[in-house]
């Protein structure tokens, strides 16, 4: 079936605006999807509804089963979900969230002490962002529901403290994609005077959206700063509404009753295998990569080639295997098995449901190539200096609109690095730092990514509720990146930008504590 190409037609965000629009009016994240898919699918068949019917179908198979075989990248991402949930089940049903609780209670009092504990779970899980996302949210959301921290307020955390991260460590799943990506794009342009490991290092600081993010969401926790629709969230929450209750029942949450008495040991344990499992398997995956290829082993080189979604598959059995060992260790636990295993795969369903439509949404925007499209409203007239202001905005566009930053980042890095040549090669570099950093803004913006739909999930949230209360500390950081970049193309130094950054940080912060704590009084509460 051929389909139509919009890849020079402003059709080409319709799809993607439906769906971002009707989320963010509506509310209700299936419902929006699904309508950008239909609107999407007509346009690409031309309005034949035969055709419209054949190609939905295939949309949706090829998640599941493509190039004749069993789809892994995403089976087994949704496996992953899957052993997670019965994994925090089986804990939950050992006391060993109960323990934890009961553990942290003594230790962290306060709103900002558990909030503070998740944004430092954030950066020391820094491997991949999915891991992140999950397993953070289930290990901080008992201790910050404890001191009546809402679980928006949480996803926030997750949210901030996963891709920010991800995309400044070389040794993660990100960092090696990125330094492949930028490998190439150097060689392409003979630049033979940096690695790419050293050129990755060199444009972290010129990530300003990564840095400022980190920032901003450390003093969030720190300060409790809670503005624009967290701020009502945390005054719920002050009350022990954690979440909207007429929403009804947010993705990834349990309700399982009569836990055991267990220990801490029967969460730290699981989540402890669950990390060395997953981190295990990522370099394992990469290293037989590097046999396969008849290139020598290093732990770069297997990060760079590793298979994310077979290492996640791996760490989550290995992970709900040993919940599962550690619940049976207590008496009279084989008729709580079933409930647990069936329980934690239902509080994933939510999440695995948007997350097969987010995933046949962003395929129907690469086929309208929405991010060509977008790529090519970038006009070459400008002067080089600004460049890197520019693209910053339009990656963030990119990545909002189709909702993934690492399909933002295979489209523009080489277009930036083309542009830099073209104009300054001296410029490529802040050019590429640009990029990311708007991929990772528009990233965290859009309600189709599915990073946001698993910071929501982590956190046990109500989706657009997550993306609501996010933005205006996105849009703060944003903006504080836009000015930093306007600098740094127009004085030629990092140090300037980030100097700049951070006198404008500074001001933010001190209008965000002055908007916080006016009126009634934030969620500061110990329990």
């Amino acid at each position: 079936m051929d389909l139509t190409s919009f890849s020079q037609s402003y059709l080409s965000l319709l799809a993607p605006a439906v769906a971002i629009g009707l989320a963010i009016i509506t509310r209700k994240t299936i419902i929006s999807l699904v309508a950008g898919i239909l609107v999407g699918s007509l346009l690409l068949t031309d309005f034949q509804l035969t055709h419209t019917a054949q190609y939905l179908f295939k949309s949706f198979i090829s998640v599941f089963w493509s190039d004749g075989g069993v789809n892994t990248g995403s089976v087994f991402i949704l496996l992953f979900l899957i052993c997670l949930g019965i994994m925090t089940s089986y804990i939950s049903v050992a006391g060993g969230t109960r323990a934890f609780g009961e553990w942290a209670r003594k230790r962290v009092k306060t709103a900002r002490g558990s909030q503070l504990l998740t944004v430092a779970l954030g950066i020391i899980i820094f491997i991949d962002d999915y891991f992140n996302s999950l397993a953070v949210g289930n290990i901080s959301r008992p201790l910050t529901d404890r001191n009546r921290v809402s679980r928006a307020k949480l996803a926030y955390l997750i949210d901030s403290t996963a891709a920010p991260v991800c995309v400044i460590s070389p040794i993660s799943s990100w960092g090696a994609y990125i330094i492949a990506l930028i490998g190439s794009i150097l060689a392409s342009h003979q630049v033979t005077g940096i690695s790419p490991f050293s050129a990755f290092v060199e444009i972290i600081p010129m990530n300003l959206y990564a840095v400022i993010a980190l920032a901003m969401v450390f003093a969030a926790a720190a300060m409790d700063l809670n503005i624009g629709p967290m701020k009502t969230h945390a005054m719920r929450a002050a009350q022990g509404e954690l979440y909207d209750p007429r929403r009804g029942e947010p993705m990834g949450s349990r309700d399982l009753k009569d836990a055991y008495m267990g220990t801490v040991s029967d969460l730290v344990v699981p989540i402890l295998v669950l990390v060395i499992a997953t981190v295990s398997a990522l370099v394992g995956t990469g290293a037989q990569a590097l046999t396969e290829a008849g290139l020598p082993f290093s732990v770069l080189g297997a990060f760079e080639n590793t298979n994310v979604a077979n290492s996640l598959m791996i760490g989550g059995v290995i992970g709900m295997a040993c919940g599962f060992l550690m619940l049976m260790r207590h008496k009279g636990v084989s008729d709580k098995v079933v409930d647990a295993t069936r329980t934690g795969a239902q509080s994933m369903m939510g999440a695995i449901y948007i997350l097969v439509l987010a995933w046949v949404l962003v395929d129907v925007i690469s086929n309208l190539e929405t991010g060509k499209f977008l790529a090519s409203l970038v006009s070459q007239s400008i002067d080089a200096h600004w460049l890197p202001a520019l693209m910053f905005v339009i990656a963030g566009i990119m990545a909002f609109a189709t909702g993934t930053s690492w399909g933002t980042f295979g489209v523009m890095l080489p277009i930036a690095g083309d542009m830099a040549a073209a104009t300054d090669i001296a410029q490529i570099m802040p050019m590429m730092g640009s990029v990311l950093a708007g991929a990772v803004f528009g990233d965290h913006c859009s309600p189709i990514s599915d990073t946001t739909i698993l910071s929501s999930t982590g956190a046990s949230c109500h989706h657009i509720d997550h993306v609501v209360t996010q933005l205006p500390y996105c849009l703060a950081v944003a903006t504080i990146s836009f000015v930093g970049y306007l600098v740094m193309g127009g004085t030629g130094s990092v140090a300037m930008a980030l100097l700049a950054s951070a006198v404008l940080f500074a001001l933010t912060l001190m209008l965000f504590k002055k908007i916080s704590f006016s009126g009634q009084a934030t969620s500061e509460v110990v329990s």
